[in-house]
């Protein structure tokens, strides 16, 4: 799938992405790589959550790949940054509440990304090595165009669709079994008689160039609003709660994949054979679906599907290639969210000339100040545009993320000509400026040092690429966004308290910090109340009643969804937990951070306090910092406090230690037999385990196979247990 974006909606700062090359990462000290890893997490998931749920994407394939890819790669140089709950370990975002949820037998995974032919070689190159292949060796791999549609998953059972579930987060989707049968392509019933008793078919969902023409036709006529692209009217389609809807909008299928299929089911032991069964059974299938040789095959197809593109009738981001052999791909398996086995080529950005009439402002929920472009309107690979992204100051400016220039070095002015960018189809951004037609009364952009929705000073912290408003919980523009992280889904995940709800119990002065939620049904009952919640519009008995029993059902969560709710900056899912394995409450947490600060003094020092925070495995200076900061505003500490009068945070769950290898550090050396280096690692990390590249006093096996070195001479010095690849074997199946 590609993100595409909304003509009017722009990427607030703090989910902006940084423009600097992962390159600089190796570069980076510990402190960089925590700050830096929080920040892009907070990105990721913002822009996963406008992509998977909200439908109105507002960043581009290229950027969002960049932010990920970055992200990886802090987490490689500084492994103590990855979690159980980090987002290299997810993909999408939660289900909308508004749907009945599915949970997947086998979870719906995204693809790697290429976007050079050096990148699709090291791929082909890649895969050979780690099946220990010689380079003359064939692996045959097919190749797919890659549909700009909707990821969707069909549940057969005896050859009859009985289920129908958007991709989610990977892991829960949402459950559109109606809307996805009024889909005529998509047979009720497979035909064959070689069809599993349990099979899920899994694919994309999506609108021809043909259909989404006419649906704007009819949303024009009728005054509605227009929508920005085919994937957009695909997506917006499907999520229907009334399946008439969808019945009125002709959606179309390609299937491509599958998840849960019954034991000895599958009809082919090749990719492409699998898509062939597929045509049989009836269902349909893209006919440009090919089977290759060697990298250069791909890449000709590559740029063959390239050429046809503009006449396919629908929308395509790329190309997919995937190890024909199933053998082989259950032999490569999977590195965090991605399999090794395939592989997503994506086609290069679509670009405009327009002008950038003004810069605003806009505030995210961090307090982060995003510059956005104001543009005359122009149309960049068929969509209409009027806003860009400028990333922050430093963009305008014309300078880098590691401090160089870009552009030239040439600023972005109020009046300029500029170059616009749709990388990967979707939302534009600024990639340069017409210096020749700058007009003589441009002026530089001054960068606010005032935030303009409170009037708060907008400060910039050492090593920031961005401004933030300091108004915290004063400011309304972060006021609405906090409280809304609040209630989201891996924080108190209250049903029914979506974003337009937050919002309007917000500007209706019901709901103006969390503890305010906890009031509310109190206070709806009170004698004197002005607008009962059951009156007012859109609202009713029946869902009243079940906002408040949905509210009540929270008044206690376990202590570290309650801290990551708080949305203390660098403080995620990851932190929270680390902070309160060592502190069991959120009152041990707050007195420590208070204690790091002395009397008299505004920043932390060298106490006790202060070196048990940063003690904490994998809580540098950054995240301890941000929690002494948060904590030691009055502003905050008075919110806590009201919040802790009405929610009783719980104990966190005991660790599991399942499995024999569960949480053991494994180190491999030498040549294995009966594996790859690769695989056995793979292997363990399966298992739970953490694999090592060095030994030392905290390894708890090391695994030797033929002509071991130094390694298993420092293990036998430190008296760490040494294994032999059968001995491995035997402990992990045991």
């Amino acid at each position: 799938m590609s993100r595409s974006l909304t003509p009017s909606s722009v990427t607030p700062a703090d989910e902006q992405p940084n423009p600097a090359d992962p390159e600089d990462v190796a570069a980076m000290t510990a402190d960089e790589a925590a700050r830096t890893h929080a920040r892009l997490g907070e990105e990721i998931a913002g822009h996963d959550r406008r992509y998977y749920q909200d439908d109105a994407p507002t960043v581009s394939d290229a950027d969002y790949d960049a932010l990920r890819r970055r992200y990886e790669a802090i987490e490689a140089q500084f492994p103590e940054l990855r979690g159980m709950d980090s987002l290299s370990e997810k993909v999408g975002a939660a289900p909308a509440p508004k749907f009945a949820k599915v949970r997947h037998a086998v979870p719906m995974l995204s693809l790697g990304n290429a976007f050079s032919d050096e990148e699709v070689e090291e791929f082909v190159a890649r895969v050979r090595r780690f099946l220990g292949l010689a380079t003359e060796a064939d692996v045959s791999l097919t190749a797919e165009p890659k549909i700009d549609g909707l990821s969707c998953s069909l549940r057969y059972v005896n050859g009859v669709f009985v289920q129908a579930a958007t991709r989610g987060d990977g892991f829960e989707g949402e459950d559109v079994t109606a809307n996805v049968r009024t889909i005529g392509e998509i047979p009720q019933r497979l035909k064959g008689d070689d069809v599993p008793a349990v099979f899920e078919v899994r694919g994309e969902v999506y609108m021809s160039h043909n259909a989404f023409a006419a649906l704007n036709e009819r949303q024009q006529e009728v005054g509605k609003p227009l929508f920005a692209n085919p994937r957009n009217a695909a997506a917006g389609s499907l999520r229907q709660l009334d399946p008439k809807i969808t019945a009125s909008r002709p959606l179309r299928f390609f299937a491509y994949a599958w998840g849960e299929v019954s034991e000895g089911g599958l009809p082919a032991d090749t990719q492409f054979g699998v898509i062939e069964a597929f045509a049989r059974w009836g269902l349909p299938t893209n006919p440009l679906t090919v089977r290759c040789h060697s990298a250069a095959e791909l890449l000709a197809h590559y740029r063959m599907i390239g050429e046809q593109r503009a006449a396919l009738g629908y929308d395509i981001d790329g190309v997919v290639y995937k190890v024909d052999s199933l053998a082989l791909q259950g032999r490569l398996g999977f590195v965090s969210r991605s399999p090794r086995w395939a592989l997503a080529h994506k086609f290069p950005a679509q670009r405009a000339i327009t002008r950038l009439e003004r810069i605003e402002i806009q505030v995210g929920r961090t307090g982060a100040l995003t510059p956005v472009a104001k543009l005359t309107p122009v149309t960049v690979g068929g969509v209409v545009v009027s806003n860009a992204s400028l990333h922050n100051e430093d963009y305008i400016r014309g300078i880098g993320g590691n401090g160089e220039p870009i552009r030239g070095g040439v600023d972005i002015r109020e009046g300029d000509w500029v170059t616009i960018q749709r990388a990967g189809d979707v939302i534009p951004q600024v990639v340069d400026v017409e210096l020749e037609r700058r007009p003589a009364d441009a002026r530089r952009y001054d960068f606010p040092t005032l935030c303009p929705a409170c009037g708060s000073h907008a400060v910039r912290e050492e090593g920031e690429a961005v401004r933030r408003c300091t108004g915290g919980l004063v400011c309304p523009a972060q006021a609405v966004e906090r409280i809304r992280h609040f209630v989201s889904r891996d924080a108190f995940d209250i049903e029914g308290l979506g974003e337009k709800q937050v919002q309007a119990f917000f500007e209706a002065g019901l709901v103006k910090q969390p503890a305010d939620i906890f009031t509310l049904e109190a206070r709806d009952s009170a004698p004197g109340a002005l607008t009962r919640l059951k009156n007012r519009e859109g609202w009713g008995e029946t869902s009243a009643r079940n906002l408040f029993a949905a509210i009540a059902a929270r008044r206690q969560v376990p202590v570290n969804r309650f801290l990551y709710a708080l949305g203390i900056r660098h403080v995620g899912e990851t932190n929270a937990k680390r902070l309160l394995r060592h502190f069991p409450t959120i009152e041990a947490l707050r007195e420590t951070a208070l204690a790091a600060v002395p009397p008299g003094e505004a920043h932390p020092k060298g106490n006790e306090a202060w070196a048990e925070l940063v003690g904490i495995e994998g809580i540098g200076a950054v995240v301890a910092e941000a929690v002494v900061d948060f904590f030691g505003e009055p502003n905050n500490q008075a919110a806590v406090d009201a919040l802790l009068r009405e929610v009783t945070p719980a104990p966190m769950e005991a660790i599991a230690t399942a499995g024999a290898v569960s949480g053991k550090t494994v180190v491999f050396t030498g040549a294995l037999e009966k594996m790859t280096r690769d695989e056995a690692k793979a292997m363990a990390e399966r298992l739970g385990a953490k694999v090592a590249g060095s030994v030392s006093k905290k390894t708890d096996y090391v695994v030797a196979g033929a002509d071991a070195g130094s390694k298993l001479a420092k293990a036998r010095d430190l008296g760490v247990a040494v294994l032999t690849e059968d001995e491995w074997l035997a402990l992990v199946a045991g």
